[in-house]
């Protein structure tokens, strides 16, 4: 069935006018993001060519997918806008709180026993504002997003960094903070700095052990964790049309990984083979209808040079499985090179865990082509050397792999089939002796890899990979170890080695499923009263922030972080998730994994009130009851990873009113904005070591902030001197209005009781 296949049609029906009048207006052929950009002018047709990088522009999605963990906040927020129901179709996803442990049955059991409160808070939001709502166990947001709600040409945002994956359709699919989230459901527009263009131009064909995974790992090793920030990654070329849409999806999926706003393919044969084969045909047949709209012009692709502000070529044909790792998704290394390179760093060469599943390689044909080196391992002999772990993307691809045989191969190797949930892959892993720390190695088809991401171990070394790469080390237990080359003795004491893998696009017997998992809201949702006790540890009613004005003098400094500092580090994962609807609870994790720059430990920072070294969030609040703002200092790509916007509320809960940092990473640059708080960045990034840990930190010139004006920072040292630095910032007028009136979502109360 396809959902919302009247909003569908209303995109079609407008795409070639409003794609026909950019061009015209922009003067040239335009690329498939430029297309798609386009269209969803919320002022309707293009009447200026906007610059890519520079100029901010209103859109419109077509819709908003939130999954459980931040979908809490996201909603807390809408409660507060005064509307009835939400303006866009929006769907949220129960995945994120599912514990692995022991299985999927039992480990779905004790989530819904002890995260009933927030599902069903959830739920009964969910219902009242007219919000489809996918029940636990349903699924992992991204691939239920991509077999349901994603189609060519569309604009999606949704409260999760992997959004992005919904591009493998043909998407511009885009991960926001909730407060972002907010705006959309409310009826208003969403702003977007218009993004630069990297094109991605795909020769040849994939074979043998390379599998799609093994591009974006490519990519990451090109363009690094920041390299595709304030960009949009379009895929094009031949090869591209030879990748299977949950392929396509895969390396959209990880884009995230090199900061890029979204990732994106045209429309083609293998988009609308699995359209039809999730019961979409509907939205095949539109798509057909208008199919050159859906892709970039034929000029772009054979020209991409002039159309692109970078361009990156790469050989399917040629390409080799790669592993990325550890603790970054950018360090790459290609299937073969491991030894040297695990012994020069001291990597431990044993693996513990091989993980297949998450949002990035969950879909039927990853769990195919990793079941069949499953199944050679059975049919020669082999004992897994490492323990498995599978999560399925979805009930739909868990049902029906499991018809087909899927999961018993796996079963037959002693792996255990989690939920259809994130897990591992966000912490939500409850790993036998990850608290003892010891120095460990897993590999894992996941997206991230950050120190202590999956099992909250700092000396876990994760590795990514394909699934059926995964399979093969996990199998042989070792990270080095090279199924193209190298051979494993058996139970017999037989040398062996494994085939190349194989799979299936699609599944031959199609998809089935018994319960997918999803609850239509109710009609009329009016009657529902949305109910949270006062004294529950898991939700808390907001309270909108107060303005933090134009005189921010005597502010002391919270932290210098140290190095990379992402979301993870700034609002930990994992066990803190149950406080996600939580603020001030979930504030005692503010920035505890950050490491103080001037002692080089986490979560032990100065309290310039008392002398005392305490920790990030103790050490906050502490400033808060004084009256007294605090500022946190940080490097470069300040931010990156998840959309959570925790770790921008969390510090303005605690009182923080600056952030400043070398460079950003863009969600989180976007999230402080819309929290009130002032997001800037060093104009000389050599100014990060005049800030010392006993600072008083004074704005001279705040009462004067406007678009494209520096901002001046006095550093007053306890010696008595001073510096005097010059701050810049990306905020427009809008913007700062979201700051002086405290936050995005008072702005938004403020217009809709004026209307």
């Amino acid at each position: 069935m396809a959902f919302d296949i009247e909003m569908i049609k209303s995109v079609y029906s407008r795409m070639t006018e409003r794609v026909d009048t950019a061009r015209k207006v922009v003067g040239k052929p335009l690329t498939l993001a430029e297309k798609i950009l386009y269209n969803h002018l919320w002022d309707g047709n293009a009447k200026t060519a906007f610059e890519r990088g520079k100029d901010y522009v209103d859109f419109a999605p077509d819709r908003i997918a939130c999954q459980d963990a931040t979908a809490q906040m996201a909603l807390l927020q809408f409660m507060q806008a005064g509307k009835s129901k939400v303006a866009v179709p929006t769907t949220v996803h129960c995945d994120h709180l599912i514990q692995a442990k022991i299985g999927a049955d039992k480990d779905l059991q004790s989530a819904l026993n002890s995260s009933s409160e927030v599902f069903n808070f959830l739920a009964s939001v969910s219902n009242k504002y007219g919000i489809g709502f996918w029940k636990p166990g349903a699924g992992i947001i991204h691939q239920v997003v991509l077999e349901n709600y994603a189609f060519p040409g569309g604009m999606m945002i949704g409260t999760d960094s992997h959004t992005v994956n919904a591009g493998g359709l043909g998407m511009i699919a885009i991960g926001v903070g909730g407060a972002d989230a907010v705006d959309v459901m409310a009826g208003m527009a969403w702003e977007l700095k218009f993004p630069k263009l990297i094109g991605i131009k795909l020769t040849g064909k994939l074979s043998g052990w390379t599998a799609p995974k093994d591009v974006i790992l490519k990519v990451a090793g090109i363009l690094t964790v920041k390299g595709g920030t304030g960009a949009i990654v379009e895929y094009f070329g031949e090869g591209a049309k030879s990748l299977s849409a949950t392929g396509k999806g895969t390396i959209c999926n990880m884009g995230a990984e090199i900061g890029a706003t979204t990732s994106t393919f045209g429309y083609d044969a293998s988009i609308e083979r699995y359209l039809r084969a999730t019961d979409r045909n509907e939205v095949a047949d539109e798509a057909n209808k208008i199919a050159p709209y859906l892709t970039g012009d034929d000029e772009v692709y054979a020209n991409p040079e002039q159309y692109f502000d970078q361009v990156i070529e790469i050989n399917l044909s040629e390409l080799k499985p790669h592993l990325n790792g550890p603790f970054t998704p950018d360090l790459a290394t290609i299937v073969g090179q491991m030894t040297e390179k695990a012994t020069k760093n001291d990597w431990p060469l044993k693996v513990d865990w091989g993980l297949i599943g998450s949002c990035t390689n969950s879909s039927y044909e990853d769990l195919s082509r990793a079941a069949s080196v499953a199944k050679q391992a059975v049919d020669k002999g082999l004992v897994a050397k490492a323990e498995f772990g599978i999560n399925p993307g979805s009930e739909q691809v868990r049902f029906t792999a499991d018809r087909d045989g899927l999961l018993a191969i796996f079963e037959n190797l002693n792996a255990k089939i989690f939920t259809n949930a994130c897990g591992p892959c966000i912490g939500q892993w409850d790993r036998e002796g990850a608290s003892k720390q010891e120095k460990n190695t897993i590999i894992h088809s996941f997206n991230r890899n950050f120190s202590k991401r999956a099992d909250g171990n700092p000396n876990t070394h994760a590795f990514v990979a394909s699934p059926e790469m995964v399979a093969a080390i996990a199998i042989a237990g070792r990270l080095d170890f090279n199924p193209m080359t190298d051979k494993l003795i058996n139970k017999n004491g037989e040398e062996v080695s494994f085939d190349e893998p194989s799979g299936f696009e699609l599944p031959p017997r199609g998809f089935a499923v018994e319960d997918a998992g999803y609850e239509a809201p109710y009609e009329d949702g009016s009657g529902i009263n949305v109910v949270v006790n006062p004294d529950s540890e898991r939700l808390q009613l907001l309270e909108p922030f107060q303005p933090i004005g134009s005189e921010v003098k005597g502010a002391k400094l919270l932290i210098k972080a140290h190095g990379k500092c992402t979301t993870d580090h700034i609002s930990m994962a994992g066990p803190w998730l149950r406080f996600r609807g939580h603020l001030d609870n979930i504030s005692n994790n503010c920035l505890i994994g950050a490491v103080n720059a001037f002692n080089m430990e986490a979560n032990k920072v100065k309290n310039q009130l008392t002398g005392e070294f305490a920790p990030v969030p103790d050490t906050g609040r502490a400033y808060k009851a004084a009256g007294v703002y605090s500022i946190v200092v940080g490097d470069h790509n300040y931010g990156e990873g998840s959309s959570r916007e925790h770790a921008a509320m969390e510090p303005r809960h605690l009182g923080v009113a600056a952030v400043i940092v070398k460079s950003f990473a863009r969600i989180h640059e976007t999230n402080l904005k819309k929290q009130g708080m002032l997001g800037l960045t060093f104009s000389n990034e050599s100014d990060y070591d005049l800030i010392k840990e006993d600072d008083t930190l004074n704005f001279l010139d705040l009462n004067e902030f406007a678009p494209g004006k520096q901002l001046t920072l006095e550093l007053a040292h306890v010696d008595g001197s001073k510096d005097t630095i010059k701050l810049n910032h990306t905020y427009n007028q809008s913007q700062i209005e979201w700051f002086k009136e405290g936050s995005a979502l008072n702005l938004i109360k403020k217009q809709n009781a004026l209307k």
